[in-house]
């Protein structure tokens, strides 16, 4: 496969559902055939069908009336979008560089990449008759899917917290309670429970009201014993062990009853035993590192550093090899990026926080930041050089990795993880391409563009990373955590293991819809180990919660994996463990581990001084 970019909407700013109540959209008449309509062809799109009843409903209101005359243009290949339509009447010609691809009629969604992040069309729809279409901006479907998430996150923990079981844990466990939370709906006169049988599940009523009665050991007649509503629970003891059921409890209202359930595995994997969540790393020896950084580094100036040679192209500009005037005995990473064009693309939050998070961090899986500098056109970024190159090239290069190999670049994402995640830290932006290899031939994640240090317990709501390794809850825009990281890992894995991810589809929006089938219906090639096939899966759950590294051990529990069985940890993590693959590296100006790459054929950025980068 080619190089991948990474990809980001516009970051969304961290919103309380106070703030989200009070958002409104206009909402615009439509008669029932147009609503239907629109709702039938939401629901027959691969990627919108995925959206629940109640978002569907509130897009269905939001969305406006546009009318396009025969051989008018609606969508142009190239353009930025940012309006996602769906089509009542008429005909429209789909085609790409001027080659016609197709005729759609009826309802249809049209140009649904754009409601994800600001993004170029991929092709050209021209009304072929006059059309009657639907619209809604990507902000208006965005703030649905950031509300609906946060209001039910927000009621579920409410209720968990009216639980004296509950009451007690802490805010990130209560998050996590609420996603795994079922709502099961009864009708009037259904035993929810019946006395005597075995249950293993709790139940928190959220809607209408039960009747509790106990069976008379004489009589065989139920004794009713009281009335339970909204807010009340039953079947605690079963989350406990005791599985026997002491009473019935039956559904009491006309309009019958709503319950959010939990069973005991689930709710056992994530009440964490505090003891077994580790914390290795002591802030005390970070900060004294950090003072040295800053004390060798603080006469530094822009001027003092030569250019040696180019060793990578990101999105935002170069990378090169550098060494400062008067010491040639070692060599820096100096990453310069383009002020205009971080504005242009609204991503100044997200470079902020690289900045904020890799100055902060050290770790031996991690790569350094030393000291960043700003001129009127660029923002740079001087880092420790890891002259092994990228594993990406090294695995283009060999196809695919064995297991042992493979093993060995996932330790080191792990501990990287491992680092991150215990400061809550989000990274998202996994891939080869964005592992290097040092000298000794361990792996460093770099480029932390995409990287966000969460409040704890709470999610995050930007689309950002690349497509192939995109979780599930960020393609539908549910709110995501740390357990997208996980996601990520298994893809890495099987990427490593094959030479291309699971999940590959012609263009993004084919990729999504992959994604959004799940793992098990990927085909598995011969060469994945038994054991590798396990932990992949157990990686990439649909179901967030269910993610291995995010359950009640935390990320020990890959670790422990059987996969992992005989992996020597502690040789890692003290640098002793002979790595699988050597890099060749003659000096500390040697780029031969890199590919060529040509001058910048844009020039200069225009200057930029607005300000935005005080802090940087």
């Amino acid at each position: 496969r080619q190089r991948a970019q990474g990809i980001s909407a516009e970051p969304q700013r961290d919103i309380s559902v106070l703030e989200l109540m009070h958002v409104s959209f206009p909402k615009y008449d439509k008669d029932e055939r147009s609503r239907e309509i629109i709702k039938s062809a939401i629901l027959d799109n691969d990627f919108m069908k995925n959206l629940e009843m109640t978002q569907i409903r509130e897009i269905v209101d939001c969305m406006y009336p546009v009318q396009y005359g025969a051989g008018s243009l609606i969508i142009k290949e190239g353009d930025v979008g940012s309006i996602v339509y769906v089509m009542e009447e008429g005909r429209v010609e789909v085609s790409r560089e001027g080659k016609y691809l197709s005729t759609l009629s009826g309802a249809k969604v049209l140009g649904e990449l754009a409601i994800l992040y600001h993004c170029q069309r991929t092709a050209t729809i021209t009304a072929a008759t006059d059309c009657k279409l639907w619209a809604v901006e990507r902000q208006c479907f965005q703030t649905i899917m950031m509300r609906t998430g946060l209001i039910r996150q927000a009621e579920y923990s409410d209720f968990l917290k009216s639980v004296p079981i509950f009451k007690n844990l802490p805010e990130d466990t209560l998050g996590k309670i609420s996603d795994v939370l079922e709502e099961c709906y009864y009708q009037k006169g259904d035993y929810i429970i019946r006395q005597g049988a075995r249950g293993d599940t709790f139940f928190i009523i959220s809607k209408g009201q039960v009747r509790v009665t106990i069976r008379q050991p004489d009589t065989q007649e139920e004794k009713f014993i009281r009335t339970l509503g909204k807010g009340d629970f039953f079947g605690e003891k079963a989350l406990q062990g005791d599985d026997l059921r002491t009473a019935n409890i039956i559904c009491d209202s006309p309009e019958g009853v709503t319950c959010l359930v939990i069973d005991r595995d689930t709710f056992n994997q994530l009440i964490s035993n505090l003891d077994e969540i580790r914390n290795r790393y002591s802030d005390d020896t970070v900060i004294s590192e950090k003072k040295k950084i800053y004390e060798e580094f603080r006469e530094v100036r822009l001027t003092d550093l030569r250019v040696i040679a180019t060793l990578g192209v990101g999105g935002f500009g170069r990378v090169e090899l550098v060494q400062l005037a008067q010491d040639k005995s070692r060599s820096f990473a100096l990453k310069q990026m383009k002020k205009s064009q971080i504005v242009e693309t609204r991503q100044q939050q997200h470079i902020m926080s690289e900045k904020e998070i890799m100055s902060e961090a050290s770790s031996d899986f991690i790569v350094k930041l030393f000291k960043t500098f700003k001129d009127r056109k660029y923002l740079y970024m001087l880092m420790e050089s890891c002259l092994g190159g990228e594993l990406w090239t090294i695995l283009r290069d060999r196809g695919h990795f064995d297991d042992g190999t493979t093993r060995f670049y996932t330790a080191c994402v792990v501990e990287a993880f491992d680092y991150l995640h215990s400061r809550n830290i989000i990274y998202r932006d996994l891939k080869p391409e964005n592992l290097l290899l040092d000298v000794s031939g361990y792996v460093k994640l770099v480029d932390f563009g995409f990287a966000k240090k969460l409040q704890s317990g709470r999610k995050t709501w930007t689309f950002c990373g690349t497509p192939e390794y995109v979780a599930p809850e960020v393609i539908l825009n549910r709110g995501h955590d740390i357990s997208a990281d996980y996601w990520s890992l298994g893809v890495l894995m099987f990427e490593l293991l094959t030479g291309t991810p699971p999940f590959t589809g012609a263009d993004p929006m084919r990729t999504y819809n992959i994604i959004l089938k799940g793992i098990d219906a990927i085909e598995f090639p011969r060469n994945i180990t038994r054991n590798a096939s396990a932990l992949i899966k157990k990686l990439c759950r649909d179901n967030p919660t269910e993610r291995l590294g995010y359950q009640r051990g935390g990320i020990s529990e890959i670790q422990k994996h059987k996969w992992f069985d005989g992996f020597y940890w502690e040789g890692l993590r003290n640098r002793t463990l002979p790595p699988p693959i050597l890099p060749k590296v003659q000096s500390v100006v040697d780029t031969a581990n890199f590919d060529d790459y040509p001058a910048d054929p844009d020039g200069p950025p225009p200057d930029d001084l607005s300000g935005w980068d005080e802090e940087f």
